[in-house]
């Protein structure tokens, strides 16, 4: 007999865990892939499930760990020397690029999370060394331990560099907690490729509001433009216009663009004063023994002078270890010539500048140097609204500040939700628009009143059921927003949103509103209360007497509490839950269904479950039949799930969207349906979880688990109560 390991084979079976679900895509591609529901499973986290990070940072020395923050900005290391004995620039690109990932489109991205441990964005182009910077962060992360998370250590690196520099930040809020594997939901970019054109992701690349939607950054592996000019071409007016587009993508407006642009270069500096062909690999693609640094760079010997990572080399001000107006004085006092950077980069230097304009030499300070500016430094001189706004900021150093000091805020605060979130002794007192602030609600009233209200009003079992499923459908875990919390749903613009059915919304909100008057409840409670109604009578209906959890206390929000502009990214395109597609998309109909039930933070088995429930209870938007598997609607039944998997019936294709249930004996067809009902028959994964609810002896566990999904929909905003 044979040795199979003879001949130098290996005995590992190479890949046998890791390529599981990669082979079933290479096999299958058109194969749904429900990863997205999955990607954060507890396996993945090694703190265990009783660990609670909110409740552990509250236990945080605050003030020794900045301290200590403060003492490692000017403590520079052998291994990798500080910018004139400096990390502050450092340590603010890691906030600022961790940060700079959100996109408002989705919520996804962002500092809240600490992904950028993970590739790929560890590796990205852009973020060269920034490996160095979270290296450094490692001894106050193994001191502070599980009462910091790298999330809040990365922002508050960059928070207090700033602090470091002279400038009065606006605030802090810890509480980020970290997670334990890369969000593989997050959509980059469809190149194959670093850095490649960015007419791909456009339309027209002259026309940067055609940047395919959810994406801001204008190529593979940037956080916002190419520093260089479109495509690495310099034209600043041209740079300006992809500028405003992606940072309206990141929900900051012109002024907060041009405030962020100059605060954040008025320190620091960029790196490229040698061969960035010299550079080893990024972080993921280095060796073991560099242990998980990356772009080793042979030529540094020690001196910060030597650095190489975006390419283009110099500081943007005669002082870049003070927050100052120096930005301003050098960009606006001088004209700019196009130049080439050490590594070959294309940037901008000032003509006859004067030497003691010239910052000083990172590593030797009787030496000084060239400033530079950016392609998109220059736009904020060149097109007239930056530039306008810059006037202003010179003719008022404070304002600026003041300006920056929020934009900053806004900007590595943006995906943590709203303010009840906040965790720490920097949390500013003001409530901020884009906070998206709720009033507390009231708690006195008696919920059985309200619900016996409700119960006499005569509104319909879909009314009452869809209001309330379309008021919290909304919310987001990519940056908690959106929800039913506020009742927003009655405000523009989601009064006014098609997946709202507004005639019917605006019946249902007359009737809530009066019921709202006379209980003293809030009209958000009131909805959550409709719906909660609407499934403890469908559930009587089909033989089961339940009550639906409901916790008391939203709050009604306000037109001049709410930036309706910023709400219309949340607007559903589709909702598969209801059976509804606001037009036909290249994403097919359950690839966008998984996308939104990633949003509200559904796992697989949820979705399923509450699809099926809310076939039979007759939810469809426009009372559409397509999915509704069942003779009884309006009870809370296991029907959707039993005729789906009923082996007497067959399928037949109507249309591009659309099929008929046909009984495979009298040749009658029996329903209708679509391809988001049909995916939980023919995905393997789905139709496991569907075969569960479809058995005899699970119709009670189909029901309550229904109600749980339900109640975790409704209260997915509820952080007044859960912080």
């Amino acid at each position: 007999m044979s040795d199979n390991n003879s001949g130098g084979k290996c005995p590992v079976m190479h890949g046998s865990n890791t390529q599981e679900r990669a082979d079933v895509v290479a096999w299958w591609p058109e194969n749904l892939n429900l990863d997205i529901l999955h990607q954060h499973d507890n396996k993945t986290n090694p703190m265990g499930e009783d660990f609670d990070y909110r409740e552990e940072v509250k236990k945080l020395d605050f003030e020794a760990l900045e301290k200590d923050m403060h003492e490692l900005m000017t403590n520079s290391q052998e291994w990798w020397p500080a910018d004139w004995g400096h990390y502050g620039g450092l340590m603010i690109r890691l906030a600022w690029h961790a940060a700079g990932t959100y996109r408002l489109a989705d919520g996804r991205g962002g500092a809240g999370t600490g992904n950028q441990r993970f590739a790929p964005i560890n590796s990205w182009p852009d973020n060269v060394s920034l490996d160095k910077a979270r290296r450094l962060l490692w001894p106050l992360k193994k001191k502070y331990g599980n009462k910091i998370s790298w999330a809040d250590l990365f922002v508050l690196a960059g928070n207090v560099a700033y602090e470091s520099f002279g400038l009065k930040t606006f605030g802090f809020s810890y509480g980020r907690e970290d997670i334990w594997h890369p969000e593989k939901d997050i959509y980059w970019g469809a190149e194959k490729e670093w850095l490649a054109p960015s007419d791909s992701r456009y339309e027209d690349v002259e026309k940067p509001d055609t940047m395919e939607n959810p994406l801001a950054a204008v190529q593979m592996g940037l956080i916002y433009v190419n520093p260089e000019g479109v495509n690495g071409v310099p034209n600043p007016q041209k740079s300006a216009e992809q500028v405003r587009v992606t940072f309206a993508r990141m929900a900051m407006n012109d002024e907060e663009t041009a405030a962020l642009t100059a605060g954040g270069h008025t320190v620091g500096k960029t790196h490229g004063n040698g061969d960035a062909e010299k550079l080893g690999p990024e972080p993921e693609g280095a060796d073991v023994h560099e242990q998980g640094l990356g772009w080793y760079n042979p030529d540094l010997q020690g001196k910060a002078t030597n650095a190489v990572s975006s390419g283009l080399e110099g500081a943007w001000t005669t002082n870049p270890t003070v927050f100052d107006m120096g930005y301003f004085d050098l960009l606006f006092g001088y004209e700019w010539e196009l130049t080439k950077s050490p590594a070959g980069a294309n940037q901008w230097e000032p003509v006859n500048i004067k030497e003691e304009d010239k910052p000083v030499d990172t590593t030797d300070p009787s030496i000084r140097r060239n400033p530079m500016m950016t392609d998109a430094d220059m736009a904020m001189k060149v097109d007239p609204s930056y530039r306008a706004i810059c006037e202003k900021f010179m003719a008022d150093p404070e304002y600026f500040k003041d300006c920056f000091a929020r934009a900053w805020f806004k900007l590595t605060h943006r995906d943590m939700g709203p303010k009840a979130r906040y965790i720490g002794p920097g949390v500013p007192a003001e409530d901020l628009i884009w906070q998206d602030p709720v009033p507390q609600g009231d708690t006195n009233y008696i919920e059985e009143v309200v619900k016996e209200k409700i119960a006499e009003a005569g509104l319909s079992l879909d009314e009452l059921v869809s209001t309330a499923w379309d008021s919290a459908r909304t919310y987001r875990g990519s940056d908690m927003r959106g929800g039913a919390n506020g009742a927003r749903i009655r405000l523009a613009p989601q009064k006014d949103w098609e997946g709202n059915e507004p005639e019917r919304l605006a019946k249902v909100l007359k009737v809530y509103e009066k019921i709202s008057a006379d209980t003293g409840a809030s009209i958000a409670d009131v909805i959550v209360l409709g719906g909660n109604l609407g499934i403890e009578i469908a559930a009587k209906a089909a033989g089961h007497d339940v009550h639906v959890p409901f916790l008391k206390g939203r709050g009604d929000a306000t037109d001049e509490m709410t930036d309706a502009e910023s709400f219309e990214p949340l607007e559903p395109l589709a909702d598969a839950f209801r059976n509804w597609q606001k037009k036909d998309y290249v994403v097919k109909p359950e690839e966008m269904l998984l996308d939104r039930a990633q949003l509200m933070g559904l796992t697989a088995p949820e979705m399923t479950v509450l699809l099926g429930g809310m076939r039979v209870l007759g939810t469809n938007h426009g009372g559409t039949s397509h999915g509704v598997f069942t003779d009884r609607v309006g009870q809370l039944t296991n029907d959707f799930f039993v005729n789906l998997t009923d082996t007497g019936n067959l399928w037949e294709p109507t249309g591009k969207n659309s099929y008929n249930i046909v009984d495979r004996q009298s040749g009658n067809s029996k329903f209708t349906a679509t391809r988001v009902d049909l995916v939980f028959g023919s995905n393997s994964i789905l139709r496991s979880y569907a075969e569960v609810y479809a058995q005899d002896d699970n119709e009670e566990k189909f029901v309550k688990d229904f109600i749980a999904a339900w109640t975790k929909v409704m209260n997915n905003d509820r952080f007044d109560v859960q912080a």
